[in-house]
């Protein structure tokens, strides 16, 4: 059992009480006491970083098609809150660089890479890291495991994590098989065992579970003693974790 509490990272912001990856949903995580916060990017037709989950605009705006296909100033006349609920309506899809001028430099952003569009978003990404200052308190995660690791020989600086929802027999060797520095482990958490996550933060690794949210599971993740939770109520996490501090 881990002494030290993870750190508290709302998932596209606070997605279980506002519109998901939203300026909405970030500055809620925020006032919830969010010490870092995940989201997911793609890219416009004329190139710039926007904060989506989907290839699409279908599920969380009232716009449709794949946002590769539409400009930006198309795409922010769609309103992403009001599917969510009235109190939203007017939210926009967000720039990530909107993101970066709401979210404190104190507080870490999880940037999701889910396509690279043909080495496109890598470049984009790691030019928009360099010119905000945010190489040191941003991770780059992503499934496509051979993006993140293009982003770490683009730019070395670069913080990279695996994202996984495979039972892999050893986790910390697979990071470390790499030719290039692995930051961070970022595995689905119904398959995270406490010995994996031992032997990776004994060997330098930083682990980070999605999407936890019931108390159960958010409470044993604390007693691994993982880095971090990424849950889509950052509130009851941190309510959690302060009753259980105040028990001891």
């Amino acid at each position: 059992m881990s002494n030290k509490n993870p750190m508290i990272i709302a998932h596209r912001g606070a997605k279980g009480m506002a519109p998901e990856n939203t300026l909405a949903a970030f500055r809620l995580g925020l006032s919830q006491g969010c010490e870092g916060i995940e989201l997911d990017v793609h890219l416009t037709a004329d190139e710039v970083i926007v904060v989506c989950h989907d290839l699409t605009l279908d599920r969380t705006t009232n716009g449709k098609g794949l946002i590769v296909e539409k400009g930006l100033s198309e795409i922010k006349n769609y309103d992403a809150g009001s599917w969510f609920g009235d109190d939203f309506k007017g939210e926009t899809i967000p720039t990530l660089d909107e993101v970066f001028k709401l979210v404190p430099d104190t507080i870490m952003i999880n940037v999701e890479v889910k396509y690279s569009y043909e080495g496109r978003m890598e470049r984009k990404l790691v030019e928009m890291l360099r010119r905000s200052n945010r190489l040191n308190n941003v991770i780059i995660s992503s499934f496509d495991h051979k993006c993140v690791r293009r982003i770490k020989q683009m730019e070395p600086e670069a913080k990279i994590g695996l994202l996984y929802q495979s039972n892999l027999l050893d986790p910390t060797a697979y990071a470390h098989s790499f030719d290039v520095e692995v930051y961070s482990l970022h595995p689905y958490f119904q398959l995270l065992d406490i010995e994996d996550v031992r032997k990776a933060t004994e060997n330098g690794l930083y682990v980070y579970p999605y999407t936890a949210n019931e108390e159960k599971d958010l409470l044993q993740l604390s007693d691994f003693g993982v880095s971090g939770i990424i849950t889509d109520f950052p509130g009851r996490l941190k309510a959690l974790l302060k009753d259980r501090d105040s028990s001891k």
